[in-house]
């Protein structure tokens, strides 16, 4: 873990015992430099002269608030990590967390008051993780012109996020994920290779690539007796295409899988575009029997008016109202209104993100149908899958 005797701390707090009782936590928990601050002025004119690792500021302070105090930050490009402390409510906070990744500020956590050495000291362990975690070497940058070789060699491959039951447990699908099995750097994530697949207009071929190693493996798991549908995720610049869903539909009969075990998946962004080309695609897929998802639901702003025109059969809702739903009310509320637009649509639901046993039981509680995340299963091979689920099966039948 980071020395937190060599990391740097300025305290933003108009009110001076608030000031002197962070100031004294921080030097308590071994902080050797913690300059303090009446307001957000005062910060910003220590910024320019001292070396800051840590912000801890209040929100609601005269003259110069946190909120512009984080604005400033992200204006003038301050590489600091920020812990928000606040009386006031849980949604407010959120709120601003939300607005500081907007200006690309990072912060470390929202600390309610009373502060207490336990909740500062909690928020303060998220710094020392993201500082202390160690160089992927994944994030080695990679060319167009490799992942050009890659492709024509078939070096990428799905790998598969299992989606279950929340009633039974039962296996019920699988999402496809691209991978490049690189021959000297091993199994990269997409964050290695997608910027350089979209520099060189390589979506549509990693497409093709990845649905046809989807559909080749679902196969022979269905063959294996696991009935489980697979779903592939859909680019913007893949929709753009008109002659895409044709091009999918003789993917899947190269192999004699029913569209139907199919899933395609497009953010909700993308689907209500409503440009011609993406509409003429999602209406030939379903028409031939696909099945439709809705991705990251929450986070487009559509309405149920604008979904209801799309022949969707699944809705997957955002992983970051599903993290939250057991913490804060209004992404719980964001998270049961999803269930209900799927109730009245007669679709599907699905939770993506679901990290833990209370996620689990609220989604439960709550109606939601299916479910994927690190607590049921982070994203297995082909022969790791079926492993998981003929023993996940074995498990519930119990």
């Amino acid at each position: 873990m980071t020395d937190i005797t060599q990391l740097r701390f300025l305290v933003v707090e108009d009110q001076g015992f608030q000031r002197w009782l962070i100031s004294n936590l921080l030097k308590d928990f071994g902080a050797r430099s913690v300059v303090a601050a009446a307001d957000g002025a005062e910060a910003l004119q220590l910024l320019s002269g001292e070396s800051v690792d840590v912000v801890v500021s209040d929100l609601d302070m005269p003259g110069m608030d946190g909120m512009e105090l984080i604005r400033r930050i992200a204006e003038l490009r301050h590489p600091v990590g920020v812990v928000l402390v606040s009386s006031h409510d849980r949604s407010l906070m959120a709120t601003v967390e939300s607005m500081a990744a907007a200006y690309h500020v990072t912060v470390f956590g929202a600390i309610q008051k009373p502060l207490t050495a336990n909740k500062l000291q909690a928020v303060l362990r998220s710094f020392h993780a993201s500082r202390e975690a160690p160089p992927d070497p994944g994030v080695v940058p990679v060319t167009v012109a490799e992942v050009e070789w890659a492709l024509q060699k078939g070096e990428f491959e799905a790998h598969f996020q299992p989606k279950v039951d929340l009633r039974t447990s039962q296996v019920r699908g699988a999402e496809a994920l691209a991978r490049w099995r690189h021959p000297d750097r091993g199994l990269l994530a997409p964050a290695v290779f997608m910027p350089s697949v979209e520099e060189g207009r390589l979506v549509e071929e990693l497409t093709r690539c990845v649905v046809a190693d989807a559909v080749r493996k679902c196969v022979e798991w269905r063959k294996a007796g696991i009935t489980a549908t697979v779903s592939v995720n859909l680019s913007v610049e893949s929709l753009s295409d008109v002659a895409l869903a044709d091009r999918m539909a003789a993917l899947v009969a190269e192999r004699s899988l029913e569209p139907a075990h199919v899933t395609f998946e497009v953010t909700e962004s993308a689907a209500v575009r409503e440009e011609g080309p993406a509409l003429e695609n999602l209406s030939r897929l379903r028409m031939r029997g696909f099945g439709l998802s809705i991705d990251d639901y929450g986070t487009g702003y559509s309405s149920m008016e604008r979904l209801a025109r799309i022949p969707f059969t699944e809705l997957k809702i955002d992983q970051g109202f599903v993290r939250k739903a057991t913490t804060e009310a209004s992404s719980r509320a964001i998270v049961e209104s999803s269930l209900e637009l799927a109730k009245k649509l007669g679709i599907v639901a699905v939770a993506e993100g679901v990290d833990s046993l209370p996620q689990w039981s609220l989604l439960l509680a709550l109606g939601c149908e299916l479910a994927q995340g690190h607590y049921i299963s982070a994203p297995l091979s082909e022969t790791e899958f079926r492993r998981w689920a003929r023993a996940r099966s074995g498990a519930a039948a119990l």
